[in-house]
């Protein structure tokens, strides 16, 4: 099925290191904070709306996320809320930022296996800082020959690599946890994808049955599965 890939393209968060989970601790540290003013779902419903408005804005990671939690607590605090738990706001944010890197099972031993018989890109979405840091603190940046921080990923944006890197898309293989972001667009475009499920996924990128639409790509429990089928 993959005879002519010559290039693997991974997502980094969720499929080579963890990440969302951090989010949700997060999360929980702020409907704590605004206990007092809503109930926990109420909290999180109105984050959630607040994230996806703002999207345009700040765009995907930590940042935006941290921006997003302070514009809320104002708003359901009806501008009551403290300078202190501004800060501790703010402090969520640092804590995420400086959390260590926890790479996923058997990822090193995977891009090390796969390195040497396939051209490696990395191909991630978030803040281009922040990915940069967390790369460099994974030391797994040697087994890349590029790295593409993206903002979006869909269609237009995997196909803005496939020209500027050369590649064919039949050529070209994804590996990631995001069905939305990682899977749907490739198999679109005529590339190939693995998906390889985490689990726990932002509701952001999570897709329906319909949005699926019988698209073919294959799934594999955890990343060293993809091994026996390249």
């Amino acid at each position: 099925m993959y005879r002519n890939i010559k290039v693997i393209a991974f997502d980094a968060d969720d499929t080579l290191w963890v990440n969302e989970p951090y989010f949700r601790e997060t999360e929980e540290e702020f409907a704590k904070l605004l206990s007092g003013f809503e109930t926990k779902n109420k909290i999180d419903q109105e984050l959630f709306k607040k994230e996806i408005a703002n999207l345009s804005l700040y765009g995907y990671g930590i940042k935006g996320f941290v921006l997003s939690m302070i514009e809320c607590a104002l708003e359901l605090s009806n501008y009551t809320l403290s300078g202190k738990d501004i800060e501790k706001i703010l402090d969520f944010g640092k804590g995420m930022l400086n959390h260590p890197i926890e790479l996923l099972d058997d990822v090193e031993m995977v891009l090390e296996s796969l390195s040497s018989k396939y051209r490696l890109i990395l191909a991630t979405k978030g803040d281009l800082v922040d990915q940069e840091r967390k790369l460099e603190k994974s030391k797994l940046g040697k087994y890349f020959h590029h790295i593409e921080v993206m903002s979006e990923k869909k269609i237009e944006d995997y196909q803005n690599i496939l020209s500027n890197l050369d590649i064919k898309p039949s050529e070209f293989l994804m590996v990631g946890n995001s069905l939305k972001s990682d899977i749907l667009p490739l198999i679109k475009i005529g590339a190939s994808a693995i998906h390889v499920p985490y689990h726990t996924t932002w509701v952001h990128e999570q897709v329906t049955i319909e949005e699926q639409n019988n698209a073919e790509y294959r799934t594999v429990n955890t990343l060293k599965d993809i091994l026996p089928h390249l």
